[in-house]
């Protein structure tokens, strides 16, 4: 494998198709554990993903431990030196912040630069064989008396055409990835909630549902682990709010499931 051979660019590692087969994917995703079992699988042969500001439980990296133990080398870049959900921005500027055991063997460090550790990853071999599939939850809640369903999905992708007018609660990040306001959420929720994978861009998809009508909100990377809905349901504390949201009496700091329950009546 040539050194020089570029890295696989994914804004999104939940978008990966068979031409990645080989190649060290450099992902705008977060690196829990649900990411990182799609890029094991996708047939890359190493990852380096964003750390989505680590958050509570050390989410925004959980993945690295995972793949260590099914064979792939695996890094993470700082969310503070490369937006989430944009990969070129994280190999032209991101500095690695976490490795796990296999990098660290190729020389990846914490401090290297991103395009540095892709290089390097090249060197790793291509996991083979099959892996057990990690479970990511979609549930729906439909509260007795309530006119909405809350629909909890640990990622954004996995909402439904039925979804529409419901209350969404994703564990995903909040920011807008491939510059289409519609990457921001496929259907016309009453609400949306989202991580905010520590700040930054990680609240870019908020200005968007606003445009399309759409209340939205993220709540702190701290208070819930990213990837996870039902965390963001129980555990999450609204970090920011569009106008929507906040007409509908979201307040920084607010419990979501508090904001929740003024919605679902």
């Amino acid at each position: 494998m040539s050194p020089d051979r570029e890295p696989f660019l994914a804004d999104s590692v939940t978008r990966l198709g068979p031409e990645i087969a080989g190649s060290v994917l450099v992902t705008g995703s977060h690196g829990g554990v649900y990411a990182a079992w799609l890029a094991r699988k996708s047939g890359a042969r190493a990852a380096i993903f964003n750390d989505a500001g680590i958050g509570l439980d050390r989410a925004g990296i959980g993945g690295l431990d995972w793949l260590d133990a099914h064979a792939m080398a695996a890094a993470a870049v700082a969310a503070d030196s490369a937006d989430i959900g944009d990969a070129r921005a994280m190999l032209a500027l991101g500095r690695i912040s976490h490795v796990n055991a296999r990098a660290l063997a190729l020389g990846v460090a914490p401090g290297m630069a991103c395009i540095e550790a892709a290089k390097l990853l090249e060197g790793a071999a291509t996991p083979r064989g099959e892996i057990t599939p990690v479970a990511e939850s979609r549930r729906v809640l439909s509260p007795e008396g309530a006119a909405r369903r809350i629909v909890l999905i640990d990622s954004a992708s996995l909402v439904l055409p039925e979804d529409a007018g419901q209350i969404v609660v994703t564990g995903s990040h909040g920011a807008l990835f491939g510059g289409d306001p519609m990457n921001a959420l496929k259907i016309d929720a009453a609400l949306a909630l989202f991580n905010d994978a520590g700040g930054g861009v990680g609240v870019t998809r908020l200005p968007a549902l606003q445009a399309r009508g759409i209340a939205a909100a993220t709540v702190a990377a701290m208070s819930a682990r990213i990837g996870d809905a039902a965390s963001t349901y129980d555990d999450g504390v609204i970090s920011a709010a569009n106008e929507a949201a906040v007409a509908l009496g979201a307040r920084i700091g607010m419990k979501a499931r508090e904001f929740v329950n003024l919605l679902r009546v």
